[in-house]
């Protein structure tokens, strides 16, 4: 069963903040990336964690939105990998937060 999320984030520097979480991100995990789309493979067992499969967080810049979506395998990793993936955006977005996050489960 996948427990999928989806954010429509609005800023000016959608594609900036793609690359940056990315690049952050990329030193110890398996990250793919360009300047309009990149994938974040976070493992099953990772930190100590037991859940059923790995994670995939993808980003992609549309013009002024960052579209933020996340396929897990149980709903905790699902939303612990919300409240990550805002905490980091946001330290590279520290002129723009709060940034909005309306996340849609399903």
């Amino acid at each position: 069963m996948s427990f999928t999320t989806t954010a429509h984030v609005p800023t000016q520097s959608a594609s900036k903040y793609l690359q940056q979480v990315c690049k952050h991100w990329e030193h110890n995990l398996p990250v793919s990336f360009d300047a309009s789309h990149g994938e974040i493979t976070f493992a099953k067992d990772a930190r100590g964690a037991d859940w059923p499969a790995d994670a995939l967080v993808m980003l992609d810049a549309d013009g002024d939105t960052l579209v933020c979506t996340i396929n897990a395998s149980a709903a905790g990793q699902r939303d612990g990998l919300k409240g990550a993936l805002e905490r980091h955006i946001d330290r590279f977005a520290f002129r723009e937060v709060p940034l909005a996050y309306n996340w849609t489960d399903g």
